[in-house]
């Protein structure tokens, strides 16, 4: 316990992190631009909801501790990040938390990341990032993380962090509950280990699976039943937390495969958990499948046009901006365009959405019921069939939403309205919420098929679709991972040969339990 900190004080946490999942598949390179950037310890905890909504459990965790937030980057899915704003932020976050510590002695540190970040030229960037951190905070300041269950744990980062948990939910409804558990757990632990305690034990098995995170929903089997075991194994003396990662398969790294970690005061029990849950994804290795009928995009298009479901919603899942995908590929939008009940206005189709700045700029510029010849989309992912020539007619435009500006535009066969309406918008994004759609007018209900750039679908999408299926597209986040070329990933692994070794107590990593 440090000379100048009070036994009655509260635990001292600092809060930063970068959190971006990227794929190394896409063309696409996130920049500055993409990220949301918050810095200070204001607008750091406004992040989080459960110190805003007035619920008892997240006040009292705020006024548990003396935080002390540095800095923190958040982006939609994407690409590999730039190194050199990769390395300012991370140097700003470096300095800050030297400052901090000079303030006053620092008991914790709440590591808030993603866990799949790729940066150019690095191999392991949450790994890179922490041992960064780690040289300036030193070995007594206890390190949490609350992670995506698409992160990938890597032996520096497990070495590197105290504690670890991920979400249990893919759509991940729980995202923020899981950040106040790990914060929570932290300021417990940070507190005792001030006042003597050892550290909490921890362990570390990785299993060799590398899967979609469209084939591991926890909406359906196995994943729904494997991550329902976690609850009881909490409730075991001497065991804390264990999470399942379900690990990033669109990226061609060392680290990218399925982990299991639990932490707790007791190393048997903790041991012991880890490698139980470990087994039990082992043993359904096989049995993961998609959370959606699938097929290729004439397939899905045909039956989306015979069903008498309304509406019948298409993920365009190569290109799935969630995961990655540079969010312009044309693919789809080619085969709408031409399809003759579409054309002739039978039925009406919606695409969403398709990063455009020129076309989006385009649109603007004509106005709302203006008219003109636009070519949309594969500007940064210009595989086959490139950028679509098409006339259009501006239905609706927004200025002021988190896409940037965006247009709905109705395809136009000669003069004639056809039944497609495509949206464009000025910067990569996911529409997954109504609201997004209301912008323009536009409703998630009021069109016969509506094709959207999703893996699988969000809360609010999967209410408003009377059917669904999943397009096998091509794209930077393809779903059909042994055409995509990965070399760097440890083998042998799940999909890509067909069978792997049952997890035994020699693969377990383990640590804590002593004061470093």
């Amino acid at each position: 316990m440090s000379e100048t900190t009070s036994p009655s004080a509260p635990p001292r946490i600092a809060l930063a992190g970068i959190a971006i999942e990227s794929s190394t598949f896409t063309p696409y390179v996130s920049s500055a631009e993409d990220f949301e950037v918050r810095r200070g310890t204001a607008e750091i905890l406004d992040r989080f909801p459960f110190f805003t909504d007035g619920s008892a459990s997240g006040q009292a965790l705020r006024e548990a501790a003396d935080y002390v937030g540095v800095l923190h980057a958040r982006a939609l899915p994407g690409g590999q990040l730039v190194r050199e704003v990769y390395e300012g932020w991370k140097q700003e976050i470096l300095d800050g938390l030297d400052a901090a510590a000079a303030e006053a002695p620092l008991d914790g540190f709440f590591f808030d990341i993603h866990g799949a970040m790729s940066v150019v030229g690095l191999e392991d960037a949450e790994g890179d990032l922490i041992t960064a951190i780690r040289s300036v905070l030193g070995d007594d300041v206890v390190v949490g993380t609350a992670m995506d269950l698409h992160g990938n744990v890597s032996e520096t980062l497990f070495s590197c962090c105290d504690l670890l948990t991920c979400y249990r939910h893919a759509p991940h409804i729980d995202a923020w509950e899981t950040r106040e558990r790990g914060l929570r757990d932290l300021v417990e632990s940070a507190a005792a280990v001030r006042e003597g305690a050892p550290l909490p034990h921890k362990a570390l098995v990785h299993v060799p699976i590398l899967l979609p995170g469209e084939k591991t929903s926890t909406r359906i089997e196995p994943a729904k039943s494997l991550y329902e075991r976690i609850p009881a194994l909490t409730e075991r003396a001497g065991v804390t937390d264990i999470s399942c990662w379900i690990g990033f398969a669109w990226a061609d790294q060392d680290r990218c495969q399925a982990a299991i970690v639990a932490h707790g005061p007791e190393a048997a029990a903790v041991d012991a958990a880890a490698l139980e849950l470990a087994t039990a994804l082992w043993e359904v290795r096989h049995d993961f499948e998609f959370v959606a009928p699938t097929g290729e995009f004439e397939e899905c298009l045909d039956r989306a046009i015979a069903s008498d479901a309304r509406p019948f919603w298409i993920s365009d899942s190569g290109d799935n901006p969630g995961a990655g995908g540079a969010d312009d590929t044309t693919y789809c939008l080619a085969r709408l365009a031409a399809r003759e009940e579409i054309r002739r206005g039978e039925v009406s189709a919606l695409m969403v959405s398709l990063v455009d700045p020129e076309t989006t700029e385009a649109a603007h510029a004509l106005g709302v019921g203006g008219r003109g010849e636009v070519a949309i989309g594969a500007r940064i992912d210009t595989r086959e069939p490139g950028p679509v020539p098409l006339r259009v007619q501006v239905q609706a435009l927004d200025a002021s939403g988190p896409t940037g500006r965006a247009a709905a535009l109705r395809v136009l066969d000669g003069e004639q309205e056809t039944g497609l309406v495509v949206v464009v918008t000025a910067r990569r994004s996911q529409w997954a919420r109504h609201e997004m759609f209301a912008r323009l007018g536009l409703s998630m209900t009021g069109f016969d098929v509506v094709t959207v750039k999703m893996g699988y679908l969000e809360p609010d999408q999967y209410a408003a679709a009377a059917d669904w299926l999943l397009a096998l597209t091509p794209g930077g986040v393809d779903q059909d991972l042994l055409r995509l070329g990965h070399e760097r990933i440890r083998r042998p692994m799940i999909p890509f040969d067909a069978e792997i070794p049952a997890p035994t107590a020699a693969d377990l990593h383990r640590g804590g339990g002593s004061r470093r």
